[in-house]
């Protein structure tokens, strides 16, 4: 038997792909009422992308991803990641020459070869917003009320935090003093932090060794280092999130796991999953549209990660809905199909191919979860009518087919 590969699930148990089809079309609901619009952008990407996105010191780049070269002679990858192919179409299609607020929103599937475990598989699917041109902290606001909204209707429980990555102003001063700390430290830090010391050193903040952590509890506080003007966008969130009543916790070691960063990072954390693990993540990039040869464009955006939060999503409670149309004899199969197609045009319809009893029909409309069992019999058939039972309220009716 040809299995699936290692860490890449098929989603198709009834409940597992109603919740995801729920969260798909709730999250979307509260994105277009933030003003977002879709994009979709290729699951297969240049290498180069995501080199100078994400960073080639980080561990998706360094380890993870899915890259090889194709018939072409290309180098490309598996995209391990959306912000990196969204910026790409942005300056592609040169958005980046508007003086407007672009607003976008995807979700799809991501690829990262790393050791498969729960909530974590190597094909996952995420949501993200990105939001193009608005530099004010009112948007960084919004994204992050959005986070909330869209959990809040999937009833999932969730900490924040919320830190400053500083910008070109404050980060050299900053990384040199961390730099400094590192080197007095060094022989107390793990091989990961050695390297990231040399490459991005705010990283080593990151790092999940619990050694380095204690270490790392002395370290220079970024929150600290901050110029004037991030200080003050920084208090300027945090009042605005007081205002809106939005619970935070200010995390100094939070750094976000990608290069691109800058000001505003933050995090959706969930104790509900095991351990203590981000369920969201986003900060501002105002930095990345340029990287990636575009014209400087003040940016934010986040993403969700849907397998891990799978477990975690309250459904609605399951209504009846739409119709079951069959036929009690073989000459009425073909006008039941007819109506059934007909009002697919307004309805959720189940139809019945074979001829069948009352009993089996009304079993076959309660596993179809249909609200309305609509049968033709032979008088039906002869009167030009339909005998319609209301599964919910236990009522029976006959009227017209036209009326059907």
């Amino acid at each position: 038997m040809i299995r699936s590969l290692r860490g890449m699930n098929d989603t198709l148990e009834p409940e597992e792909s109603a919740r995801f089809s729920y969260f798909i079309e709730t999250a979307t609901r509260i994105a277009k009422n933030y003003g977002f619009r879709f994009i979709e952008t290729p699951q297969l990407e240049e290498t180069a992308l995501f080199k100078r996105s994400v960073g080639e010191s980080s561990d998706i780049v360094g380890k993870e991803m899915y890259q090889f070269t194709d018939k072409g002679d290309n180098d490309v990858c598996l995209r391990p990641e959306g912000t990196a192919g969204v910026v790409r179409a942005f300056v592609q299609n040169k958005y980046d020459r508007q003086e407007t607020t672009q607003r976008l929103f995807y979700h799809g599937t991501m690829f990262r070869y790393e050791r498969p475990q729960k909530g974590r598989l190597r094909q996952f699917h995420q949501f993200g917003c990105e939001s193009f041109g608005e530099d004010s902290v009112l948007e960084d606001v919004s994204l992050i009320l959005m986070v909330r909204d869209i959990f809040d209707a999937l009833g999932i429980n969730f900490t924040l935090k919320l830190n400053s990555l500083g910008d070109p102003n404050c980060m050299p001063q900053y990384r040199e003093s961390l730099i400094s700390f590192l080197q007095e430290h060094e022989a107390e830090i793990c091989e990961d932090c050695e390297r990231r010391k040399l490459t991005n050193p705010i990283r080593v903040l990151d790092c999940k060794n619990d050694k380095c952590q204690v270490v790392y509890k002395e370290a220079p506080k970024l929150m600290q280092n901050l110029c004037q003007s991030c200080d003050n966008d920084f208090k300027t969130l945090t009042g605005l999130l007081d205002e809106h009543s939005m619970k935070y916790e200010i995390d100094p070691h939070l750094v976000r796991g990608l290069d691109y960063y800058s000001k505003t990072a933050f995090e959706f954390i969930s104790t509900e999953i095991g351990a203590q693990s981000a369920i969201a993540g986003g900060g501002r990039y105002d930095r990345l549209v340029e990287f990636l040869e575009g014209r400087p464009t003040p940016a934010i955006g986040f993403a969700i990660g849907i397998e891990r939060l799978m477990e975690l999503i309250q459904m609605p409670e399951v209504t009846r809905e739409g119709y079951y149309v069959g036929a009690m004899d073989e000459d009425a199969i073909s006008k039941a199909y007819t109506l059934g197609m007909k009002k697919r045009a307004s309805d959720k319809v189940t139809i019945g191919y074979k001829a069948r009893n009352l009993k089996a029909h009304l079993k076959a409309a309660d596993k179809a979860n249909a609200r309305y069992c609509a049968i033709l019999g032979e008088n039906e058939l002869n009167n030009a009518t339909i005998w319609i039972k209301d599964l919910e309220k236990k009522t029976e009716s006959e009227i017209p087919q036209k009326e059907f």
